[in-house]
C-alpha cells in the first residue's frame, strides 16, 4: 500500500493569480511595494506568516500577523464574491480519478491552505471521500517541516518510506526528504526542474499523466 500526498496550490490547482491579488491588496494597504508575481509564486506553499516573513525579509512580528489577518479577509471576500478562478491543471482531474479507483493507493493532501480553504475546495469538487488524510497550514508547522507528512502517515497507518509527496515547490521536496518520504517534483507549477532537483526531488515530471508511471516504479 502506498500513500500519495499531493500539494495543492501549484500542483493540483493554479491559484497564483488569486493569491497574488490578495497580496497586492494587503501590501498596498500597508503602504509597501507590491511584490512581483514571480516573488509571490516563490512563497506559495508556506504558511502565511512564513510567506510574509520571506517576502518582507523580516522575522515574524506583529505587523506580519496583522497583514496575515488582512490577507485572509481579502481572500475570503474574493471567494464570497466569486472573483476567483482556481482551475485544476490539465490532466490532474483524470489522474485523481484514476488513482482513487485503485485499491493499492491512498490519497492525501498537504497544503499551505487553511483547513477552511482546503475543505471548501474538496467539497466544491466532490473529493471529500477520495482524500483520506490531509494537513493544512493551521494544523502543522510550515513546510519544509516534516510534520504534515508524518501526521498523514500516522492517520492511515502507512510508513513514510511507503509515501510519495507530489509537489511543485522546493519546500515540498525538502519536506518529503525530511520525513524520509519519496519526492516527486512537478514542473507545471511554480518552480523549475533544476530548483526541484536541487531541493531534493527524486524525480521530476512535466505532466500529470506521468505520475502513475512513477508510482508504479516506486512500487516495483
Amino acid at each position: 500500500m502506498k500513500l500519495v500526498l499531493f500539494d495543492c496550490d501549484g500542483t493540483l490547482i493554479d491559484s497564483a493569480h488569486v493569491i497574488h491579488a490578495s497580496m497586492e491588496k494587503t501590501f498596498a494597504e500597508e503602504g509597501l511595494a507590491v511584490p512581483e508575481l514571480h516573488h509571490t509564486k516563490s512563497i506559495i506553499g508556506l504558511t502565511l506568516d512564513k510567506a510574509f516573513s520571506v517576502l518582507m525579509q523580516e522575522e515574524i512580528n506583529d505587523r506580519i500577523v496583522n497583514m496575515v489577518v488582512r490577507y485572509k479577509h481579502h481572500s475570503l471576500t474574493m471567494r464570497e464574491e466569486q472573483e476567483v478562478h482556481e482551475p485544476f491543471y490539465d490532466g490532474v482531474w483524470d489522474l485523481l480519478d484514476e488513482l482513487r479507483g485503485r485499491d493499492d493507493i491512498l490519497l492525501g493532501v498537504v497544503t499551505g491552505k487553511s483547513r477552511r480553504g482546503l475543505d471548501n475546495l474538496l467539497a466544491r469538487h466532490g473529493l471529500e471521500k477520495a482524500i483520506l488524510t490531509s494537513r493544512t497550514a493551521d494544523e502543522c508547522p510550515s513546510k519544509p517541516h516534516p510534520a504534515m507528512v508524518l501526521e498523514c502517515c500516522r492517520d492511515v497507518g502507512v510508513d513514510a518510506v511507503d509515501t510519495i509527496v507530489v509537489g511543485d515547490a522546493i519546500y515540498d521536496m525538502q519536506m518529503a526528504r525530511s520525513a524520509a518520504a519519496r519526492a516527486i517534483g512537478v514542473t507545471w507549477g511554480y518552480s523549475t526542474p533544476d530548483e526541484l532537483t536541487e531541493a531534493g526531488a527524486h524525480s521530476t515530471i512535466s505532466h500529470p499523466s506521468e505520475v502513475l508511471d512513477h508510482l508504479m516504479g516506486v512500487a516495483e
